[in-house]
């Protein structure tokens, strides 16, 4: 990870500054994706179909072999334990 990636929390809002920091965003969003279809069998917009999201978390993780069909929760769980080993700082500002 760069050091010049960060997360910045303000009243105003919420920022991803620096790669490292949007693929955090990225991962958050697919991960949260993939829960919602598993629960719901809704897609959250019409690009995020089910071959799309797990092939998007497959390219996330750098993962060699495919997620099968149906495997979203493990897809969120894996992305979500990746995203725990990253160390992109968070700011908070009131």
């Amino acid at each position: 990870m760069t050091t010049t990636s960060y997360i910045e929390h303000t009243s105003g809002g919420t920022a991803f500054v620096g790669p490292d920091a949007v693929a955090v965003y990225r991962s958050v969003v697919i991960e949260s994706a993939l829960r919602f279809y598993a629960k719901t069998g809704m897609k959250v917009n019409r690009a995020y179909t089910p071959t799309a999201m797990l092939k998007t978390a497959e390219a996330i993780l750098k993962r060699a072999t495919p997620f099968k069909r149906g495997q979203f929760v493990i897809a969120a769980d894996d992305l979500r334990a990746a995203r725990a080993m990253t160390d992109v700082p968070v700011r908070r500002q009131a």
